[in-house]
């Protein structure tokens, strides 16, 4: 793997952005389409995306094969990486060591919560329309919330920092005023998606959640 360390790291970095950023980007539009529009709006977005041609090929060439890859290649990355907090605590030092411990941290997040949505769709256990039903119960739990928030919290950490350092590895942001900047813009970006992703969370807990038949009845 060393011989072609540059090639990787690159597709490691590149998928990051698109698609697995994007990807990550159209969650949060969707979800928090539930604390905007409350359950019919986040039932429309959800209907939607699943009627889109071909979304099975799309699934697994545009998200799940590029997630897969990005995070079982951060995995080596995180394992691998040098972390000189202890000698040398500057601060894009520390956004380095936190790029790693965030996208390990996500990783395993974005496994349980496909686990508990995705998989018990095609497992057949719940339907699309009920995937709001789903996450009531999962952010009901109190323990399940704060997983929630911690996985969230996580994954814009990680997009975001990740992001500054894409558009640094990439030539886009040369020399120490752009690259400040670019820092203090995805630091906002983090902050902005770490609340909608809260918010939408704490949507789902609301009552209205409960009775996806009633719902989606009255809003036909």
């Amino acid at each position: 793997m060393k011989g072609n360390s540059y090639f990787y790291r690159k597709l490691h970095s590149l998928l990051g952005v698109l698609p697995v950023g994007g990807f990550l980007v159209e969650h949060l539009l969707t979800n928090y389409a539930a604390f905007n529009e409350g359950h019919a709006g986040f039932i429309d977005k959800v209907e939607w995306l699943n009627s889109l041609p071909l979304v099975f090929a799309l699934e697994l060439f545009g998200i799940w094969l590029p997630l897969l890859y990005h995070g079982v290649y951060g995995l080596y990355v995180a394992y691998t990486a040098r972390n000189n907090t202890s000698n040398y605590g500057y601060f894009r030092n520390w956004m380095f060591k936190l790029q790693r411990i965030t996208g390990v941290i996500t990783l395993i997040f974005v496994a349980w919560h496909v686990f508990e949505t995705r998989v018990q769709v095609s497992l057949g256990n719940i339907t699309h329309e009920e995937l709001g039903v789903r996450m009531h119960d999962i952010v009901t739990q109190p323990w399940a919330f704060a997983l929630y928030v911690i996985g969230v919290v996580s994954a814009s950490f990680h997009f975001a920092n990740g992001m500054w350092s894409f558009l640094v590895s990439w030539g886009i942001t040369v020399g120490p005023r752009a690259q400040r900047v670019s820092s203090y813009i995805w630091m906002g970006v983090f902050v902005l998606m770490s609340a909608m992703f809260i918010l939408a969370l704490s949507a789902f807990v609301d009552v209205s959640f409960e009775n996806t038949s009633v719902l989606t009845s009255a809003h036909k």
